[in-house]
């Protein structure tokens, strides 16, 4: 059990994993501070986490935003670990670049206020997409070693922005020696339970499934790894002495979005009769990017099977997460409950 004087930053408290974090480290009778935009979203977070444990004081708030220096050493003040989770998922048409360099200098701000408050270890989330080939044109199994180009011309927007922010995490820890002590903790595809209906990140994708909006199924297949499971690598790779300055996947099983909708219409039944059946083929994906940017983002995995090895993570960190399956279906149950999914879909 954790000494519970520790106090642990988490960035973007009102997040989808962030806030599953928050609730993971309240059960293991951490001190949590968590950031947000306005004092408004406190009692969106508190109510949110309240679905899993009561938070009771141990729960206390900072005002920050990674685009701007005021906060971030208050935020900090007396704290022993971050967990940096916060990321920008978009920026109201701004633009690519905009995406990329509020990365960057979100995690900048966060790691410079870290290394003046003596904070001993930041973790930071990362993606897996920023451990893989580039082009995703040949298929196989990679580990941690491998790096994205970020310079890649045919890289997303976002897949940028998660590799240019971490390659920023470890050129800080390179220039700061006395600083907090670095990892980094990439995830796959992120579904699983949610805790509000306020923040549901990833796990869209399943809510389109299951109210019929996504309504043919390209050939992407998908590292599915429980949001639960994710914040507990993080938890660990927080506690873990042989885990400083080491960089860790935590994607889980490999599903076709084909796997996932079945899965769907076998474990819910009458919950899952708009799920779609309908496959489409690649030309059909390659002639709606045409006019559709969503579509156009998933063009390089299509039909790629890109695995990771989470064999690190296992081995040094004893994570062992849930099957794919499972998170999907507990999300699915999760988004029903919480009234993401109408009741008259479901």
């Amino acid at each position: 059990m954790p000494e519970s004087n520790q106090l642990v930053l988490v960035t973007g408290g009102t997040g989808y994993v962030a806030g599953r974090c928050v609730a993971e480290l309240l059960k293991n009778r951490y001190q949590v501070r968590t950031t947000v935009r306005t004092a408004a979203k406190h009692q969106v977070v508190r109510d949110a986490v309240a679905t899993e444990t009561d938070p009771g004081d141990r729960l206390t708030f900072a005002s920050a935003d990674l685009t701007h220096d005021e906060g971030w050493d208050a935020a900090m003040a007396g704290v022993d670990h971050v967990l940096h989770v916060a990321s920008p998922m978009g920026l109201g048409g701004a633009g690519a670049q905009v995406l990329v360099d509020t990365a960057r200098g979100g995690t900048e701000r966060v790691l410079a206020a870290a290394a003046r408050a003596g904070v001993r270890r930041v973790v930071m989330t990362s993606a897996a997409n920023a451990s893989s080939p580039s082009s995703y044109a040949e298929e196989g199994v990679t580990d941690e070693t491998l790096w994205t180009d970020p310079e890649d011309p045919g890289l997303i927007p976002y897949r940028r922005s998660k590799t240019v922010a971490e390659l920023a995490a470890w050129d800080f820890a390179a220039a700061h020696p006395d600083g907090p002590e670095i990892t980094t903790v990439l995830p796959g595809a992120v579904f699983g339970p949610l805790l509000s209906d306020t923040t549901i990140g990833s796990v869209g994708i399943i809510a389109g499934l299951l109210t019929g909006r996504i309504a043919g199924i390209p050939r992407i297949g998908l590292e599915v790894v429980d949001v639960r499971d994710l914040a507990d690598a993080h938890i660990r790779a927080m506690t873990t002495p042989e885990a400083a300055g080491e960089r860790f996947l935590a994607t889980g099983e490999f599903m076709w979005m084909a796997d996932i909708a079945e899965a769907l219409r076998d474990e819910l039944g009458s919950a899952a009769a708009e799920v779609t059946t309908l496959q489409l083929d690649d030309e059909a994906v390659r002639k709606a990017a045409e006019t559709d940017s969503s579509m156009r983002e998933i063009l390089p995995g299509l039909g790629r099977r890109s695995l990771h090895r989470t064999d690190k993570a296992r081995r040094v960190l004893g994570w062992q997460p849930r099957s794919g399956r499972e998170a999907v279906i507990n999300c699915a149950r999760s988004l029903i409950a919480h009234g993401v999914v109408p009741a008259t879909t479901a």
